[in-house]
């Protein structure tokens, strides 16, 4: 780099990926669909060279429970090795999982890799604290609202079969008898007479498996003030959900609120993660295609979504209510100042928001903009 040349816009701890810093490039870490990933990321990395530990949010002796002793960043990314010697891959595959499908993976937000071999896949979900749900509550009640994708399911079932490789006839044996009972898997009125036999046969496994989770979701937390778009002082952190924790949580909700005439979208996550389940511990291999496009008279964008009124007792902890990383931070995160590549969408109710907060004070009404 020349003496005269300005330093490049960057994140803390991602020197190898398959985006780069450059605002001029498609790949970066700053676009709109970029960004939300990019900076999770950075967040880690931070915090794992600070020695802080990530909430883990994972399942023991059938509950949802969250502790901060229980994982490292090194688990989190399955490797000890330092940040600047990993790999960070958005938008990829797990190699180590292409051989469990008939047909080509679907990109997971996040694979994170050494050269070792070792590694892990990741989904990111940069979630603000409070939701729409929690903002009116006491503190200690605020939540974050948590979207699943459909690959959050089938990445689910990858990572719970990799762990159980070793044990298949053991589980198999949990399986199929609910599994061979679905004679069609897309037939709506089929799934809900066999209701039951799902939902208990994926809590009978899931328990007995609870020792072998891993993790798969990074979700960071972005704390404001209430309602308000700016942050709290003690603005961040990470919380990481164990694929078995993600999958109790849809389970729960299925359980909690009987199909009756229609197939909820907690249902089918559980159908889909059933089916997965079989299809690999029986063969070896599942038809990723076939299962992404059980509908169930569903639309198929998204597989479910918990409000922060849902996720607030399965993320009950004392960093949920004070965030461990002070927002001060930012300027160890976001280096060189990438914050200036940021390009926000213009959203005319945040235009409203910040001009008549600048013009009126917070508490004045909009209505003095339009008189």
């Amino acid at each position: 780099m020349s003496a005269n040349q300005p330093p490049i816009p960057t994140l803390y701890g991602i020197t190898s990926s398959n985006r780069i810093p450059s605002s001029g490039k498609s790949h970066n870490f700053w676009g709109k669909n970029q960004f939300n990933s990019s900076f999770p990321a950075a967040l880690a990395c931070w915090m794992r060279d600070e020695g802080i530990k990530p909430v883990y949010v994972h399942t023991s002796e059938g509950e949802i429970i969250a502790s901060d002793d229980k994982i490292s960043f090194d688990d989190v990314f399955n490797s000890n090795a330092p940040n600047k010697l990993l790999r960070f891959d958005f938008e990829a595959k797990f190699p180590g999982f292409c051989g469990y499908s008939f047909d080509s993976l679907e990109s997971i937000d996040l694979v994170v890799s050494d050269s070792k071999g070792a590694g892990r896949p990741l989904e990111v979900k940069l979630t603000v604290l409070p939701d729409q749900t929690t903002f009116r509550k006491k503190e200690d009640l605020w939540g974050c609202e948590l979207v699943v994708r459909p690959v959050s399911v089938i990445y689910a079932a990858l990572t719970i079969y990799h762990s159980l490789i070793d044990r298949k006839e053991e589980a198999l044996k949990l399986l199929e008898k609910t599994a061979l009972g679905v004679g069609d898997w897309t037939n709506t009125s089929e799934i809900l007479v066999h209701q039951k036999q799902i939902l208990v046969t994926l809590e009978s496994f899931l328990d007995a498996f609870s020792d072998s989770q891993v993790p798969l979701i990074l979700q960071p937390i972005w704390k404001t003030q209430g309602k308000l778009p700016e942050l709290a002082d003690q603005a961040f952190d990470v919380f990481v959900w164990s694929n078995m924790a993600l999958c109790r949580l849809f389970l729960n909700q299925a359980k909690a609120n009987p199909a009756t005439k229609k197939v909820s979208r907690h249902l089918r996550a559980s159908t889909r993660l059933l089916r997965c389940l079989y299809d690999l511990f029986s063969t070896g291999q599942m038809r990723r295609s076939e299962i992404v496009r059980m509908a169930l008279g569903n639309q198929t964008d998204k597989e479910f979504s918990a409000s922060g009124a849902v996720t607030n007792p399965y993320m009950k902890h004392p960093r949920l209510t004070v965030p461990r990383v002070h927002k001060s931070v930012l300027s160890k995160i976001i280096l060189n100042g990438g914050e200036k590549n940021l390009s926000p969408e213009r959203r005319f109710d945040a235009t409203i928001f910040f001009t008549a907060t600048e013009l009126f004070g917070k508490t004045d009404p909009v209505s003095k903009l339009i008189t």
